[in-house]
């Protein structure tokens, strides 16, 4: 059995994600997002949600998804990142996107966004990427928007009283629609 190296320059090797991928891709979102593990990172929402932002349901559903797919970056052979797209017609969603927290900040995030747009433009024909962001996060949007995306002034309410999507240590949270034109193949 061989291990799958490491890409060029040191980058992540990319895969669709299996449905034996559910544990590791749970364990990653959760780290990358929630409770203490998610502070080594900046991506970390602990300061604005408590419990969790995924489930083993949740993510066995993408993976499963017909007009999607996960994609999981690795580096010899550990999983370190990974995202979701969902072709919606003439666009595609770009969400659950995570590194792992001690990682972060070192590029990979950069290189992971590069290819979930290659793979909607060139393998769906997808013109434009949308995604929601907590309108809060300030330092996310402002990463996003230095690669290209830019804020639609769309919101949409946070899910208050679902718990699969977190508890809110606030009453003002929600989502802020983001958008980047992809271009043609």
């Amino acid at each position: 059995m061989s291990e799958i190296a490491t890409g060029p320059a040191g980058e992540p090797v990319f895969r669709r994600a299996t449905l034996a991928d559910v544990p590791a891709l749970v364990a990653l979102v959760e780290s990358a997002y929630r409770g203490e593990a998610s502070k080594a990172g900046w991506t970390t929402e602990a300061d604005l949600l408590d419990g969790q932002r995924t489930d083993p349901q949740s993510v066995t559903e993408a993976v499963e998804d017909a007009d999607g797919v996960v994609l999981v970056a690795e580096q010899g052979g550990e999983l370190v990142a990974c995202c979701q797209l969902e072709r919606r017609g003439e666009s595609a969603y770009f969400g659950m996107f995570s590194v792992r927290p001690t990682l972060q900040g070192g590029g990979i995030g950069r290189v992971v966004l590069a290819e979930a747009e290659r793979v909607a433009r060139e393998e769906w024909g997808v013109r434009l990427l949308e995604m929601k962001v907590v309108e809060q996060r300030a330092d996310l949007i402002a990463w996003y928007e230095r690669r290209g995306y830019r804020r639609t002034g769309v919101y949409s309410p946070f899910p208050y009283g679902d718990e699969r999507f977190g508890i809110p240590r606030r009453p003002d949270l929600r989502f802020e629609q983001l958008i980047k034109e992809l271009g043609t193949v």
